[in-house]
């Protein structure tokens, strides 16, 4: 039996809008995230989720409410899928980073791991996020479907982790826009795949970075 993860970006904040660094700064959605909260619970609803699992900053938690109101399901709430923690870039705008931060902002571009500025390693976000998605897969039997809302960074890093995907590849991988989603699939003899990436119910168009 076939277990399917959907693991979903939160909707739009103001602090996306204005390329805002959130990481785990508690910003709510807006009026813009609210509606793609909603578009995209229209088309998840139809996977039949059997479990909703969220991080417990608002913009998550609200992204997911708007699917546990279409399922009747109730949200457990997992500390373990905040957003990577920006340190001493959280409150600031990309451009602000470039200008104060510039060697770690390169850093960051490069992929580096430890980029400085009391920023969380992608080692430690990868290993906390998966060992969150690997508990919410467990709380249905083999074959069900769980969804698990979180964040930009989290989800690439914590989905790369599961997936045993080396840094270089995990790279690859565009940023999710607000309120898509990856599907992986599980079963005992193939272990975690990867069945969709950055899927939604909106046309394509840039996103924010994952922050």
């Amino acid at each position: 039996m076939t277990t399917r993860l959907i693991v979903w970006r939160h909707g739009n904040t103001d602090w996306n809008a204005g390329h805002r660094v959130q990481g785990q700064t508690d910003v709510p959605l807006n009026d813009l995230g609210r509606q793609q909260a909603v578009d995209a619970a229209e088309l998840l609803v139809r996977m039949r989720p059997d479990a909703l699992v969220a991080s417990d900053l608002c913009r998550a938690a609200d992204t997911a409410a708007a699917l546990a109101a279409l399922t009747g399901l109730s949200v457990s709430y997992d500390e373990r899928l905040r957003e990577r923690y920006f340190g001493l870039w959280q409150g600031l705008t990309m451009t602000e980073v470039t200008q104060t931060r510039p060697e770690e902002y390169a850093l960051w571009k490069a992929g580096a791991d430890d980029i400085g500025g009391e920023v969380e390693t992608l080692d430690d976000l990868g290993k906390r996020v998966s060992e969150a998605l690997q508990a919410a897969a467990e709380l249905v039997e083999p074959g069900g479907t769980v969804v698990v809302a979180t964040h930009g960074a989290a989800i690439r890093s914590g989905v790369g982790h599961l997936l045993g995907w080396p840094g270089e590849q995990l790279r690859t991988l565009r940023a999710l826009q607000n309120c898509h989603w990856v599907e992986l699939t599980h079963d005992t003899s193939r272990g975690w795949q990867l069945a969709t990436y950055n899927v939604g119910p909106f046309t394509d168009r840039p996103s924010p970075p994952p922050v």
